[in-house]
């Protein structure tokens, strides 16, 4: 695979470590430089990576100045290797790792008026359909009003969650699509 690092901010350049024998598939450089350079600037901003792996998303949301960051990833030795990263990269204090199963971890971050301002879903690609059945019910309580959900997934793949979808590119083999959240009227 490569060398993975921190693509631009405060930690660019910064090497992350990926775990032994792990089954990741962490989002490459340039797919990572593609998404930023479309979400604009991420100042502030409360992040969640759902299958987080190498946490490549979050950490590179957090160089680029993001308030916080909440990973999520059930494999022990790859969350081992990701508090790693956080550690290495001093971020400790803005970040928080989950082992857990994305579902249970969903279900507990879910607040009424949705917590996170950019969500981040890079499952195994094929998991993508299920996690999008299972996620969708959830997103209103995990996304802010003006939050973004991405999607990553295979070229093939299509997962809107039943939302707006405001970006959708192909990057190779990876597809990516930014899905902004429908609210009804209250």
């Amino acid at each position: 695979m490569g060398t993975l690092r921190i693509v631009a901010g405060a930690k660019r350049g910064h090497r992350l470590k990926v775990a032994n024998g792990a089954v990741l598939r962490p989002t490459g450089e340039k797919v990572r430089e593609a998404v930023f350079s479309v979400l604009g600037p991420v100042s502030g901003l409360r992040v969640l990576d759902l299958f987080a792996g190498t946490g490549a998303l979050g950490l590179e949301s957090l160089s680029r100045g993001a308030a916080s960051c909440v990973f999520v990833e059930a494999d022990p030795a790859a969350a081992a290797v990701l508090q790693g990263n956080i550690s290495a990269l001093g971020y400790r204090d803005v970040a928080r790792v989950m082992v857990a199963d994305y579902l249970r971890a969903a279900v507990q971050l879910s607040a009424p008026a949705g917590g996170f301002d950019l969500l981040f879903v890079d499952p195994p690609y094929r998991m993508l359909p299920d996690v999008e059945v299972a996620l969708g019910p959830l997103l209103s309580a995990l996304v802010a009003d003006d939050g973004l959900v991405i999607v990553e997934g295979h070229r093939g793949s299509y997962a809107s969650f039943g939302q707006v979808v405001v970006f959708d590119r192909l990057y190779g083999d990876t597809r990516i699509l930014m899905v902004k959240l429908e609210r009804g009227s209250h």
